[in-house]
């Protein structure tokens, strides 16, 4: 699933002032009971399961049945059952359980929406899984789903993958690509480097980075860093010397890539796992592969993201909803919700054995999330998105220097977050 990050953002700082307000009313129940109502009654849980509701739906039965408890499971939109969490809570409306984008849990927990969980220890989770679900030093939520960049690559075109930025720049040499409507132009390869959530890949492999000390501490901001600015200056010779003018296009870049891609005009896409579906409707021979290694013989790092599952902190059947959370992340139900949705899971489990099913999606997607980067999941990131959203294209565009435009983004970061925070 493609996130809109800026909604993310959005949604954040909304969650944060909402909670202000409902504060003056009371503070979120921390009371939990137990998995059968008082008087012997069946008890009722709410899941709001955006996303994984087609999977959750048919397997529901068996956690129903084990606990004895009636699960309701809504298809509510994710954003809009998160974003609507803090007034729902007090009103006795909201789920008792929700699916969550990996980079909200942090600010959900740290103003008192979502409750602290324990993770399924059988599940395995490796330092990068907790990262995900962890903010200041506690677990906010269950990793259910991964997901980073891939590379695409068009089979009719490219016997195998490149596997270093050496090969990709060739395919930005060879005339078979070169861009009709401006001459010394090409399209052999492309990727959407003006939006810094493809673009951070490049930064972070190089050495920038956004926030220090595993993207908690706000005070180091990395995006002016040496490593951050040769990234920078690697992508500006891309725009300046190899794209046509469309590639700086902020809003519409994204659709030229993916239609010179499927008009078989470019070999090599950077995208993400939720464009695979696309490409497959339209009959494309396409292969998909780990991203290649940078010039400088690192691996690109892009965002490691995802989803997972976390229980309100208005709910009071928390004992029961954490009893969800540890069937749901199991490796049994991780292993059907991959059958049914082909979302990779995030128990290791069962991760690995999604890679016996041969699918070059999900085992690049497991390739590159090995170098991702977790995405920092504090209310400060909301800032980085709006102090970034220039970062590339100013410094592609000629009007500053990749220096200049990396410490002009950091200067408008670090100055957003001391006013607001």
């Amino acid at each position: 699933m493609k996130w809109n990050w800026k909604k993310i953002s959005i949604g954040t700082l909304s969650a944060v002032a909402a909670l202000t307000l409902a504060a003056c009313g009371g503070s979120p129940s921390t009371e939990s009971s137990s998995s059968a109502a008082a008087g012997g009654e069946q008890e009722t849980l709410l899941i709001s399961s955006a996303g994984l509701y087609d999977y959750l739906s048919v397997n529901i039965a068996d956690f129903e049945k084990a606990n004895n408890v009636k699960v309701e499971v809504l298809d509510k939109d994710m954003f809009d059952a998160l974003d609507g969490l803090s007034l729902d809570g007090p009103a006795g409306t909201a789920p008792d359980v929700l699916i969550a984008p990996y980079d909200r849990m942090g600010s959900l927990g740290q103003t008192g929406q979502i409750a602290e969980v324990k993770l399924n220890e059988a599940a395995a989770y490796d330092e990068t899984d907790k990262r995900q679900v962890t903010a200041e030093g506690k677990i906010f939520g269950a990793p259910a789903v991964i997901e980073t960049l891939v590379m695409y690559y068009n089979k009719d075109l490219l016997p195998e993958a490149p596997k270093t930025f050496a090969e990709v720049e060739a395919l930005g040499k060879d005339p078979k690509y070169n861009f009709e409507g401006e001459a010394g132009k090409n399209t052999g390869f492309l990727a959407k480097w003006t939006d810094f959530y493809f673009s951070y890949g490049l930064i972070a492999g190089y050495g920038g980075y956004v926030f220090g000390d595993n993207g908690t501490k706000v005070d180091d901001i990395g995006l002016n860093s040496t490593g951050a600015v040769d990234g920078i200056t690697y992508a500006t010779k891309w725009f300046q010397e190899v794209w046509p003018q469309g590639m700086r296009d902020v809003k519409s870049a994204g659709e030229f890539v993916n239609q010179s891609f499927l008009d078989g005009k470019t070999a090599a896409i950077i995208n993400g796992p939720w464009d695979a579906s696309k490409f497959k409707e339209a009959g494309l021979n396409f292969g998909v592969a780990k991203i290649p290694t940078l010039d400088n013989g690192k691996e690109y790092a892009p965002f490691a993201g995802g989803k997972g599952w976390v229980i309100s902190n208005y709910s009071t059947k928390k004992e029961l909803a954490q009893k969800f959370l540890d069937w749901v992340t199991s490796e049994e139900q991780q292993n059907k919700m991959y059958e049914v949705l082909g979302e990779v899971p995030a128990n290791q489990v069962a991760r690995k054995k999604a890679t016996e099913a041969n699918s070059e999606l999900t085992n690049a997607v497991i390739d590159v999330y090995a170098n991702a980067v977790p995405m920092p999941n504090i209310p400060q990131m909301g800032e980085v998105w709006t102090g970034a959203e220039n970062l590339m294209f100013d410094a592609v565009s000629g009007n500053k220097t990749p220096q200049q435009s990396a410490d002009d983004a950091t200067k408008l970061i670090k100055e957003s977050i001391q006013q607001k925070y």
